[in-house]
């Protein structure tokens, strides 16, 4: 009978122990819970300012589309020509080539002949494709 009662007290401090600790725990993330609530209702209350005192006149020269500084030609939804498609790959693809190489460069030091020698394979079948794509004609703009 008292064994039970004993386990019963260690199992009931055991638990207001485990509470206590995840009361720190969760503390611990109050300043983050502040700010946050601070930022929201900083927003909010930007937007409604803004919604509130600002001045409403539309007219179709504030509401027209602008581009440039004259009109549009055409459609806007008109498709797009596949050669800025291709710039913009190229583009991402020598982006991460410059990402990979900057790691590459810091660490040259420590990897060795195996790293370095990674690497210009990398590059060099980056720049086989790249004298392939010359070659085709794909980088031309006629």
């Amino acid at each position: 009978m008292a064994d039970s009662a004993v386990s019963a007290v260690n199992q009931a401090g055991s638990g207001v122990q485990q509470t206590l600790v995840s009361n720190a725990f969760l503390l611990d993330f109050l300043p983050i819970v502040i700010f946050l609530v601070i930022a929201a209702g900083l927003g909010c209350a930007f937007m409604l300012a803004s919604w509130v005192l600002a001045p409403s006149s539309p007219d179709p020269e504030k509401v027209s589309t602008y581009e440039c500084g004259f009109n549009a030609f055409d459609d806007a939804r008109m498709k797009f020509d596949v050669k800025f498609y291709l710039v913009s790959i190229l583009f991402i693809l020598f982006d991460l080539e410059i990402a990979f190489l900057f790691p590459w460069v810091l660490a040259l030091d420590d990897i060795g002949p195996f790293g370095y020698w990674s690497m210009m394979s990398f590059l060099g079948i980056l720049l086989v494709g790249f004298i392939y794509e010359w070659k085709k004609g794909a980088l031309e703009w006629n």
